[in-house]
């Protein structure tokens, strides 16, 4: 088949994409306490500033479901044994739908519960691996922004090193790169010593 998607695979990135592209963090706010997270905190709609605008249980409910959105497209595509390539697009559907959804005029999240979402069913041990690196970068700095940005650098590292195939590796990158460039503002503050 080589780097071509099937009706089958295409269906289901479509169906990635508008998943990912559900903002929980601003429907779960907004239920449970009134408050649009867009107009607290950092203005994100991922599980951090969700937290920080509605309390921990619309935190815990947001990185669950953010995670859901990506544990869900794809580990059917990898249950249907699709190919790498098709696994990928699917992987990388569901996360630009959460940082760029179509429901938000295409601002949303920072990408980092789904990022983790998109993994665990397809390379479970790169994700364990990064989640190590952003656990122990948040217990020495207490800054989830540099503990996030940290994680998906060595994402493609892991991926690398634990043998992905090349399809993974380049989502990976793909990955990583998207999500620490969502961070622009944070690397600013932390870079002047006014993150928090």
């Amino acid at each position: 088949m080589g780097n071509a998607l099937s009706s089958e695979a295409l269906t289901m990135l479509l169906g990635a994409y508008f998943l990912g592209a559900i903002p929980f963090g601003l429907i779960f706010a907004r239920w449970l306490t009134g408050k649009d997270p867009r107009q607290h905190g950092s203005g994100n709609i991922g599980a951090t500033n969700a937290m920080r605008t509605g309390g921990k249980k619309v935190g815990i409910l947001t990185l669950l479901a953010d995670i859901a959105k990506g544990v869900l497209p794809v580990g059917f595509a990898v249950g249907l044994s699709l190919t790498s390539f098709e696994i990928a697009a699917i992987a990388l559907a569901a996360f630009l739908g959460h940082i760029f959804p179509i429901y938000l005029k295409f601002k949303g999240g920072k990408g980092v519960a789904t990022m983790y979402g998109v993994l665990i069913p397809w390379m479970p041990w790169v994700a364990v691996c990064s989640f190590v690196v952003w656990l122990v970068t948040f217990k020495l700095s207490k800054f989830v922004s540099l503990a996030s940005i940290l994680s998906g650098i060595v994402l493609p590292i892991f991926a690398w090193l634990l043998g992905a195939s090349q399809e993974g590796i380049a989502a990976c990158v793909v990955l990583g790169t998207l999500m620490t460039v969502r961070h622009h503002s944070n690397i600013k503050r932390l870079l002047a010593g006014t993150e928090d």
